[in-house]
């Protein structure tokens, strides 16, 4: 393969350009990491077309609606003859029988990420970008069918079949979403055994904690409620393409105390701001290349991390939100595919302004923390609440990213004022136009107490597990070696606990992602967790040489689940391990 052939193959992936290095080397051409670096300093030089900021609004979803039933009806195992791919069954879903029932289908569509860069085609979900929203709550079990639509020979970036995991619902490993798992009309993946147009997967929306006698009378513990989930693509090798190309959507979970309803008269009900799409907006901020051209670009040899040269929030160019004086839930997604943001609101003059923050990774806090920041790295959610009841109308504020990322490597060591604020201006991401009073008074509320957390006995422990994240002979690996989707690197078993210590090694930054269930961190580099990580997470921000020790349960269903580096490139190229719940 020469060199010329190399920069053109559009679908490599580490261990096939792990293979090209080793035979390239040999006749005297580049070297896939030299192709890596010849091929970053060339897009570096790209310059893509001028877009004007807050030119276009923020596009906000209302839920997506179920349908009344599917054709052919869902079954227990897969329905082949029906045209669904060959899963496994799906666990408990006699004893959690669905009572909603969706549609969604994975195409190719049209989309304009700004009025000033050329309509150009994406990937998404309903043919959006991002993907319907999901409005669920707890006890009420839901049937998805997913139909992969997408055209069979894509032309570009990212491999035309899916597999969709739901970022980190408590459910069977075979609605998860392995990377494995992945299907269309003519192709299945290795964990898979037949392809199909569609596959149904099973949300039981059930706590954590279901099987225990303890929680009978709630169904589970409601102390481990997750509210801010999010679902993208997870295909072997290409979850970075793909998701770039537009494969995500959220999925947000209520109950009686996170109840959706800021008039809800139950005295245990927080009435936080609500009415998603209205006063509760999901943000997933994405960083994407535009080439000179202004046409979405992605560079397949670049094994570090990609990162963009604009920032979309919901799928456009630096948009902006129209609002009323009243206080609004916003939960923010980094949705990769490699940066690490740090979030500040500000006034036009660039002033700090504090704001509420009740949530880490969907999971509310104890208590509301007041602050003038939020850092998240690839794939960790932040809720936050924002007043803008106490502003003249007319007035704008942004919502600004302080954090510098030149490489894949991580953000780089910015100087901080003596609170550890970024000094930094930033790029203003999106902007908050103040432009109305709220047509009846405002009567959410952010209480001084949240959601209790759960003890940690670590009596329950039964083994502590290490995992290094690194880089081993050139190839992104776990424990020095490189991803095997058949092999389980662990098998814990259900009903039990462990200790999982995180190790990252050399100057990277990596957030770690364990599927299935969310832990608690017990320390980082030794030190008690900082009060923003001090509740349940499923995403762990390794930065250089980091050590977080993680208490983990392992509950009500067994399989394949994944724990992997949440940079997607990373990820596509072998920093991951299949570990499996065994009885």
């Amino acid at each position: 393969m020469s060199t010329f052939e190399a920069a053109n193959f559009p679908k490599l992936n580490r261990r096939q350009s792990l293979r090209l290095g080793a035979a390239t080397a040999a006749v005297g051409v580049l070297t896939s990491k030299e192709l890596a670096t010849s091929t970053q300093a060339a897009t570096a030089t790209i310059t893509p077309p001028f877009t004007t900021p807050f030119a276009v609004a923020l596009p906000v979803y209302t839920a997506k609606t179920p349908v009344s039933g599917l054709s052919p009806p869902p079954t227990q195992d897969a329905n082949t003859s029906g045209g669904e791919c060959g899963r496994p069954s799906h666990q408990r879903e006699t004893e959690f029988p669905s009572q909603k029932y969706y549609e969604m289908h994975a195409k190719e569509a049209w989309h304009s990420f700004h009025p000033e860069l050329p309509v150009q085609k994406i990937w998404g979900y309903d043919a959006r970008l991002p993907g319907p929203t999901f409005v669920e709550r707890y006890g009420v079990p839901i049937t998805v069918r997913i139909y992969n639509d997408l055209p069979a020979q894509s032309i570009g970036f990212g491999s035309p079949e899916i597999s969709t995991h739901l970022h980190n619902l408590h459910s069977g490993s075979e609605s998860d979403g392995f990377t494995g798992d992945y299907y269309s009309a003519t192709k299945y993946g290795p964990t898979m055994t037949a392809s199909g147009a569609y596959k149904d997967h099973h949300y039981p929306n059930i706590y954590a904690g279901y099987d225990n006698p303890l929680y009978a009378a709630t169904k589970g513990d409601p102390r481990e409620a997750l509210g801010t989930l999010w679902y993208h693509d997870h295909r072997l090798d290409f979850t970075g393409p793909n998701v770039y190309k537009g494969l995500t959507g959220f999925y947000l979970l209520f109950d009686d105390i996170d109840s959706g309803n800021e008039l809800d008269t139950n005295p245990k009900a927080l009435r936080l701001p609500s009415g998603v799409g209205k006063y509760d907006i999901p943000l997933v901020f994405q960083d994407k290349f535009f080439d000179s051209s202004g046409y979405l670009a992605y560079d397949q040899f670049n094994t570090d991390g990609i990162l963009g040269n604009k920032f979309c929030v919901n799928g456009k160019v630096q948009p902006k939100f129209s609002v009323e004086r009243r206080k609004y839930r916003f939960r923010l997604l980094d949705g990769g595919p490699s940066r690490v943001y740090e979030f500040y609101l500000t006034d036009a003059s660039g002033i700090n302004i504090s704001f509420t923050h009740i949530s880490n990774d969907g999971n509310l806090f104890p208590a509301p923390l007041t602050t003038k920041k939020v850092m998240l790295g690839v794939a960790e959610r932040g809720d936050i609440i924002l007043d803008f009841a106490g502003y003249p109308l007319g007035t704008k504020l942004y919502l600004v990213n302080r954090m510098i990322q030149t490489n894949g490597r991580g953000p780089d060591n910015g100087a901080r004022d003596a609170n550890g604020l970024l000094l930094t201006a930033g790029t203003q991401l999106l902007r908050f136009d103040i432009d109305r009073d709220p047509p009846v008074p405002d009567q959410s509320r952010v209480p001084a107490l949240l959601r209790e957390l759960p003890p940690i006995d670590l009596n329950e422990v039964v083994t502590t597990r290490n995992f290094v994240f690194g880089l081993t002979n050139g190839g992104w690996t776990v424990n020095g070696n490189l991803f095997d989707v058949n092999v389980a690197t662990a098998q814990p078993k259900r009903g039990t606990a462990e200790i999982w210590v995180l190790k990252g090694s050399g100057n990277w930054h990596h957030p770690v992602h364990i599927h299935f269930e969310e832990g608690r961190i017990l320390s980082r580099n030794g030190q008690p967790p900082a009060p923003h990580e001090a509740g349940r997470k499923d995403v762990y921000l390794l930065q250089p040489n980091d050590e977080v020790r993680v208490f983990l349960r392992f509950r009500e269903f067994q399989g394949k689940y994944m724990m992997h580096c949440h940079n997607l490139i990373h990820e596509d190229h072998a920093m991951m391990i299949r570990w499996d719940i065994v009885p």
